[in-house]
């Protein structure tokens, strides 16, 4: 209805009276009605499906003359600008920060009918002022998503999500060509055009596209570190971004989330898109991703496989939460898998400090998506001179009174090159679980590990390795995504499962980027690593401290604040070890 309404009042002065009539009355005010009385019930959702139907409306009321539905749509069936309608959708979809809760991917969806609706208006009725509407929304939105991609311009696939949508997606090209045109002309939506070779056709397309054709050198965009809040007053979490480019302008990213459940439960079932992920972590370089989540279970328009609609195993795997990187407990999916319990959960920052480009940091906290368990998440992207790219330290903290089992997956893409470990593999294949997503993996090996276990793998040209710290009993699983899959609707992807029983336990991990390797001229540079062993030296209520041993004899420490709020920026001594801050290097 949107793009048809558009096309009409492009061919509208082509077409005789009869034709007009016959299209307006049996076309597009019986759709009108379809969606105002029919559907009147649906019409009013603050939701990105209640975009798309709030802009169709009120396009085909500008392009049929209804100021009627107009208004209906840009304020509301009561008319009232907060019950509903595009301005009341502007108003209380976002976070403060234009942050939309179901993620990325579906945020950039409804980029389109914003655009186009508002570009309606700006041109009819100039006198809402719709780009300055709500301290520029609109902008702010906008750049919500522009700030989350990735280096090589995907989107992150926090909830339900393709892997493969990125910023070249229509909506996406449109709010980069409008922002450049009516907010500010920076480098970065430069740069972003530069990525997308597209501009929308357009007014605001044509004065992006000769920015770029002027411009002497356009470097690959680059949004910085950043911190995103998620909820209607930014109260309830949100999501952390770390970024460090080098002067070979290579990037590195690594993401955490910890907001708000992208579902509510009080809508229909077709829009419960929130995954069970809370504190997952995801790291991007050297052009691609390196830990990651599976995205959402749908082979999109492919008829044959299941209408092109959501596989069931989109909800007995890719929601949950050992299909993310971060950690469960007694193999359960947090919230009990339950949509209306996890939409009453959320997280909150604990820190997020990036004011040296070569030590950064960001924590989230979660509590209660296990009963009786609190988690914290610390990040810290360290540049330090003896290593290629910097180090991605992971601290990922659980206490508990009572005793539990924590999975903490890995999930990566490639070859396992080496371990520090001995291992077993299996002959026949089992499930590593019996449900909550378990099921679904089949369970290749395992080895136990003490001290700190080290797993290298290849991937494309890059070598990778994960040094993560152990106690007793600890042991590192290698699963293969493919159980209990007869219609063969997964992909078949690796993982590696960290596993550790116990109260309060801490994993710290790091990922190390290291070495060349390339087939087809027989070269590889570095395919081993510099560090050694990882280890967790001190552990209490006010901090952490991490040691990471290297191959070249040297040694470093690192310590995490555990303390609320200001109190971090005191003085912190534990163990033998002092610092100052949420974070240090020792």
């Amino acid at each position: 209805m949107l793009y048809a309404s558009c096309a009409y009042s492009c061919v509208f002065h082509t077409l005789s009276d009869d034709q007009k009539t016959l299209i307006e009355t049996d076309l597009f005010k019986q759709m009108i009605d379809l969606f105002v009385v029919t559907y009147g019930h649906d019409f009013d959702i603050v939701h990105n499906h209640g975009l798309w139907a709030v802009a169709a409306v009120g396009i085909c009321g500008y392009a049929i003359n209804d100021q009627e539905s107009v208004d209906k749509a840009l304020y509301g069936l009561k008319l009232d600008k907060v019950s509903g309608g595009f301005l009341a959708q502007l108003d209380q979809l976002f976070s403060p920060d234009g942050y939309y809760m179901e993620g990325p991917y579906y945020h950039r969806f409804s980029l389109r009918p914003i655009y186009l609706f508002a570009e309606a208006i700006e041109r009819r009725q100039p006198e809402i002022g719709i780009y300055e509407f709500n301290d520029s929304v609109i902008k702010t939105t906008s750049y919500a998503v522009f700030k989350t991609a990735f280096p090589d311009g995907s989107l992150p696939a926090c909830n339900d999500s393709s892997k493969t949508i990125s910023i070249n997606d229509e909506g996406v090209v449109m709010a980069t060509s409008v922002c450049f045109h009516r907010y500010e002309q920076a480098e970065t939506l430069l740069a972003m055009a530069n990525h997308q070779q597209n501009v929308w056709v357009h007014s605001s397309g044509l004065t992006l596209s000769n920015a770029v054709e002027a411009a002497d050198e356009i470097k690959p965009f680059n949004w910085g570190s950043l911190y995103i809040t998620d909820g209607p007053q930014g109260e309830k979490g949100g999501l952390g971004i770390l970024r460090h480019r080098d002067a070979q302008d290579d990037d590195t990213m690594a993401l955490i989330w910890f907001g708000q459940h992208g579902s509510d439960h009080q809508y229909h079932s077709a829009l419960d898109h929130g995954h069970y992920d809370g504190l997952h972590l995801s790291v991007f370089n050297r052009g691609h991703e390196v830990l990651h989540d599976y995205g959402y279970g749908r082979w999109v328009n492919v008829e044959p496989k299941f209408g092109g609609r959501y596989i069931p195993e989109n909800k007995s795997y890719c929601k949950q939460t050992v299909a993310h990187n971060t950690v469960t407990v007694d193999q359960k999916t947090q919230n009990n898998f339950n949509t209306a319990l996890a939409e009453s959960k959320f997280g909150e920052k604990h820190f997020f400090n990036v004011e040296n480009e070569k030590l950064q940091g960001m924590s989230g906290r979660i509590s209660g998506y296990y009963e009786g368990v609190d988690m914290q998440r610390s990040i810290i992207l360290a540049d330090i001179e003896e290593f290629e790219k910097p180090l991605v330290i992971d601290v990922y903290r659980i206490q508990s009174e009572v005793e539990h089992q924590y999975d903490l997956p890995v999930h990566y893409s490639g070859q396992i090159i080496r371990t520090d470990f001995e291992y077993k593999t299996n002959s026949t294949l089992s499930p590593v679980g019996e449900s909550d997503g378990y099921q679904h993996l089949w369970n290749l090996g395992s080895g136990k590990v003490e001290g700190s276990s080290l797993v290298s793998w290849l991937v494309n040209n890059s070598y990778y390795s994960l040094i993560t710290s152990a106690t007793a009993d600890s042991e590192v699983i290698f699963a293969r995504l493919g159980a209990n899959d007869p219609d063969f609707n997964l992909r078949s992807e690796p993982a590696m499962i960290m596993r550790q029983s116990g109260k309060d336990h801490v994993f710290a991990s790091v990922l190390e980027t290291h070495g060349y390797f390339n087939e087809e001229f027989e070269q590889s540079v570095n395919a081993r690593g510099l560090v050694e062993s990882v280890n967790v030296v001190a552990d209490t209520v006010d901090g952490t401290v991490v040691r990471i041993q290297t191959t070249t004899g040297n040694t470093y420490h690192f310590g995490i604040s555990n303390r609320a709020g200001e109190a971090q920026q005191s003085e912190h001594t534990v163990g033998e070890f002092s610092w100052t801050g949420s974070f240090a290097k020792i």
